[in-house]
């Protein structure tokens, strides 16, 4: 059987034909530099669509398998099985010179690449494919992006979930058919590159654990030292650095490694150095002092203020209506003003038990009935940057969503001036999709839509500034809620997504706060940045198993280079619950023109929920001096 279906006329070299090595694994739990592999399976499968090798083991990872209810793998069906070093040889032969495939192929990348270096061998894969970002490009009518329910709706059977070899023989039906519809689209691949990485990146690293206490603020000249206050020391030292570490974090000092102008004091032999700390404490204007002193200051640390406690729970409520309703939201604090909060949607909450509430197909209210647009999904094609962001503006306020790209999903598409030169219109039109001008959209008529296209329910739409409620689930720990940036794929320059762990004093307790592509992961594990491809980046959140300084989440996007949002265009951000979920709420950012930066979402505490305010606030300053806002230094 063929990867690529003949009647597509896909070439047999090009986007859509690769040697493919589909692998997937069953682990003790969700944290690779900390968990281990319990089996693997891998099944290579050439350009052609032929398979030509399969391979799969348990593995005895000398520790505690973890969740059995999940796995079924138990101590004793694991007794016997070869360690991973054992079998190492034979699964890097297999992925040698293929793209490796998996759903949420992060996570399984992580994994192998822990486990290589554990094996003292480094993980031989270039490039990965994701069929669940190829799925989110794709956008089917399915209501999550699960392994299952995908296999249900390609037809592909499957016999034993979370059996890693009959996973990674339902995977290969998906990606059959996943590259099928990515040619009947016309859709790139999200091919993720993998450059070598040292052993030591993963090597397992104990988490630093944050600072209990709020920052006071700076020293004051002849003045004690304070329970929370950031130190940062640079140059030599009498004594080991690690020993003034450890007794500091002991007395309840919150140790950075670089300078900002949340730092209360640096502590140097020579002020004069030249460092870049030294450098940065005097253009902010930092206390600076000595060793001598500072082990003088240790002995006689004052209390602290703690960071508030406040736990976030979950009320039970009442059944809601078939359709969430706005409402006004209080005055919450943002890290810019010109991110007005139009309203807040309180989503549907599980009842008592549940999970994430199963969506309902929408009904018609008072409140939708105006909105003639509802459900659909709308392309904007060509026009200046201003004409297609305000056409899009007026697609969300007639009720629909806004998309950025084509995708399974889109309904109709609005051609302004160019438009009709996208290379993406002569695959419109052999898939039929309705064409408009631009005053369509002063007042749309449009056809039913088929029901091989309807969701149970469409995301929340939420315009910029718009603010939702998280649904929390009852008796059990709350999901990992991911928040995903997509946007047009670009050739010329990069877009990097970062987010800010953010307390009280809206600054970072420490620098691991600080998520981008060079620490993709918070200390404990808690926030993390996926790379899904070059078009997308999410950034995933374990709400629950957040400290109680972190107040706020602060998602981002910057771009590399010289190049602006206007020339990027549109971003959308879906927020949803788990890896596979369906997006709950979708926004599309535009304003953003001349601006190198822009701040995406934000996610924070209020009274017992956490709560989605899409921004869309950019800034014409780069990375650097956005981090710096936030208290840490990027340069250093």
């Amino acid at each position: 059987m063929s990867l690529v279906s003949a009647s597509f006329d896909v070439p047999a070299m090009g986007y859509y034909a690769y040697d493919w090595a589909l692998v997937d694994v069953e682990t003790t739990g969700l944290i690779a530099r900390r968990d281990r592999v319990l089996s693997v399976a891998v099944i290579t499968i050439g350009p052609e669509g032929e398979q030509t090798g399969e391979f799969s083991t348990l593995l005895n990872p000398g520790c505690d398998p973890g969740p059995v209810e999940v796995h079924g793998l138990t101590v004793e069906r694991l007794q016997g099985a070869p360690s991973f070093d054992q079998v190492a040889g034979r699964i890097g032969a297999m992925l040698q010179d293929r793209v490796l495939v998996a759903h949420n192929a992060q996570f399984d990348y992580d994994f192998l690449a822990y486990e290589f270096a554990r094996a003292r061998m480094w993980l031989p894969v270039s490039q990965r494919l994701c069929t669940l970002a190829l799925n989110r490009q794709v956008d089917p009518p399915t209501d999550d992006m699960k392994l299952g329910t995908l296999a249900a709706h390609y037809g592909v059977p499957q016999q034993r979930a979370h059996d890693a070899l009959d996973d990674t023989r339902v995977l290969a039906g998906i990606l059959r058919a996943s590259l099928r519809e990515a040619a009947r689209l016309d859709l790139p691949l999200p091919l993720v590159a993998c450059p070598p990485r040292a052993e030591s990146q993963f090597t397992p690293k104990p988490p630093k654990t944050p600072c209990a206490y709020r920052n006071p603020g700076r020293l004051a000249p002849g003045g004690p030292l304070q329970q929370g206050m950031k130190v940062a020391i640079t140059g030599e030292t009498a004594h080991a650095r690690a020993e003034l570490v450890g007794r500091a974090v002991a007395a309840g000092l919150n140790m950075m490694t670089s300078v900002s102008r949340h730092t209360s004091v640096l502590v140097t032999n020579e002020p004069t150095s030249g460092s870049a700390k030294a450098r940065r404490a005097l253009a902010e204007g930092v206390p600076v002092i000595d060793e001598h002193t500072f082990l003088r200051l240790l002995a006689d640390v004052r209390p602290g203020t703690a960071h508030d406690a406040t736990a976030v729970t979950v009320t039970p409520v009442a059944e809601p209506e078939a359709e969430p309703s706005a409402r006004p939201v209080e005055s919450a604090p943002t890290t810019t003003s010109a991110a007005t909060v139009s309203e807040a949607v309180a989503l549907p909450t599980a009842a008592p038990g549940a999970g994430v509430p199963a969506p309902r197909r929408p009904v018609p209210s008072v409140g939708t009935l105006d909105k003639p647009l509802s459900g659909r999904r709308v392309l904007v094609l060509g026009g200046v940057h201003a004409d297609a962001a305000a056409a899009r503006t007026r697609i969300v306020e007639l009720g629909g969503s806004a998309a950025i790209n084509l995708s399974a999903s889109v309904t109709d598409v609005v051609l302004l001036e160019g438009g009709e030169g996208d290379r993406r219109m002569s695959r419109i039109t052999a898939l039929e999709l309705p064409v408009h001008d631009l005053h369509w959209l002063t007042a749309p008529t449009t056809t039913a839509r088929a029901a091989a296209t309807l969701r149970t329910q469409e995301p929340h739409v939420m315009p910029r500034g718009g603010v939702i409620d998280l649904p929390m689930p009852h008796g059990r720990p709350a999901p990992e809620w991911y928040v995903t940036a997509g946007w047009a794929p670009q050739t010329d320059y990069e877009i990097d997504v970062v987010a800010f762990l953010l307390d009280e004093d809206e600054q970072v307790t420490f620098d691991e706060d600080f998520i981008f592509y060079g620490a993709p992961e918070s200390s404990a594990g808690t926030v993390r940045l996926l790379t899904g491809g070059p078009a997308e980046q999410t950034i995933a959140l374990n709400l629950a198993a957040l400290p109680p300084a972190t107040r706020k989440v602060v998602v981002a996007a910057a771009i590399d280079g010289a190049a602006t949002f206007g020339t990027v265009g549109a971003i959308q951000i879906g927020a949803a619950p788990g890896s596979s979920g369906a997006p709950l709420a979708r926004a599309t950012l535009d304003a953003a023109t001349t601006e190198r930066t822009m701040l995406l979402a934000e996610i924070y505490r209020r009274g017992p929920v956490w709560r989605l305010r899409a921004v869309g606030q950019g800034y014409d300053h780069g990375l650097d001096a956005l981090a710096r806002g936030y208290g840490v230094d990027i340069a250093d």
